[in-house]
C-alpha cells in the first residue's frame, strides 16, 4: 500500500490503508489539522530532519482508566504523598522536559521545536494538557496529551524523580474515571505503560471507541481540577 502524500488541503486518507502503520506524509501541524488527525485515529511523528510522518498503528496500545495497576511498592509511595500534583500549570515546561529527557533506544527526540510550538498553541486554546509532578516547588515529572470530547491521547511522560511519571499516570486514570473519559490512547507498545495496565487493541476496535469518545460528554470541572482522593 502506498504512503499518502498529503498537500496543503487538510484532509487524510482512511487509516485502514496505513501500511506497518505510516499513513501519510508532508501537510503541516496547523492546530486544524492536528484536530482533524486526532479525531481520525492518525498523530504525527518523526525526527527532526525528517518529513512529516502520520502514523495510525495497528495494533494500537490504550489504557483504560480502570486497568490501571498499581504496584504495592508504588501504592505504598503515593500514600506517601511525594509531590503536589497540577494540571495545566507548566505546559511549555512539561513539553520541554519530555523532549531533554533522555530515552533508552533513541537517538535524539522526535518532539522538534516545530512540534513543541504546535502543542503549546493547542494548550492555549483548550485542546492539550498537562500534568506536573512538583517537588519543593521543582518540577519532578510529569505528561501532556491532546483532549478532544471525552477522548485523551497521550503524548510523551518524563521523570526527574523516582516514580514522578507514574504518579502523575496514575493520577491521571485517576481523574479520568471522575471525568468520564474511557479511554486514555497510548499510541504504540511500550513496555513502561504495559507495566501500569495497558495494552494493544486492533486498530478497528480502537476506531470504534475512538468515535464513541469523541461524542462522551465530560463530567463537570475536567480538565479544571483534579477530584479529590
Amino acid at each position: 500500500m502506498p504512503v499518502f502524500q498529503l498537500t496543503r488541503h487538510i484532509a487524510f486518507p482512511p487509516v485502514h490503508l496505513a501500511e506497518d502503520g505510516l499513513l501519510a506524509v508532508g501537510g503541516d501541524l496547523s492546530e486544524a489539522r492536528l484536530l482533524l488527525a486526532y479525531r481520525s485515529g492518525i498523530f504525527p511523528w518523526y525526527s527532526r530532519g525528517e518529513p512529516l510522518l502520520w502514523w495510525s498503528p495497528d495494533p494500537r496500545m490504550v489504557l483504560f482508566p480502570e486497568d490501571f495497576h498499581c504496584s504495592r511498592r508504588l501504592a505504598r509511595t503515593i500514600r506517601q504523598r511525594p509531590f503536589e500534583i497540577t494540571i495545566d500549570r507548566a505546559f511549555d515546561r512539561v513539553i520541554r522536559a519530555c523532549a531533554e529527557t533522555p530515552r533508552g533506544g533513541q537517538d535524539g527526540t522526535w518532539i522538534t521545536p516545530a512540534m513543541e510550538t504546535a502543542y503549546i498553541r493547542l494548550n492555549q486554546h483548550g485542546y492539550a494538557h498537562s500534568l506536573e509532578c512538583w517537588e519543593n516547588g521543582e518540577l519532578a515529572g510529569g505528561l501532556y496529551g491532546v483532549a478532544i470530547g471525552g477522548m485523551f491521547f497521550g503524548e510523551s511522560m518524563f521523570s526527574r524523580r523516582d516514580d514522578a511519571s507514574k504518579i502523575a499516570m496514575y493520577t491521571l486514570s485517576r481523574a479520568a474515571r471522575a471525568w468520564g473519559i474511557p479511554m486514555i490512547d497510548c499510541q504504540v507498545a511500550n513496555p513502561h505503560l504495559a507495566r501500569l495496565g495497558a495494552r494493544e487493541i486492533p486498530r478497528r476496535e480502537f476506531c470504534r471507541l475512538l468515535r464513541e469518545g469523541l461524542n462522551t460528554p465530560l463530567r463537570a470541572n475536567a480538565w479544571r481540577e483534579l477530584p479529590d482522593d
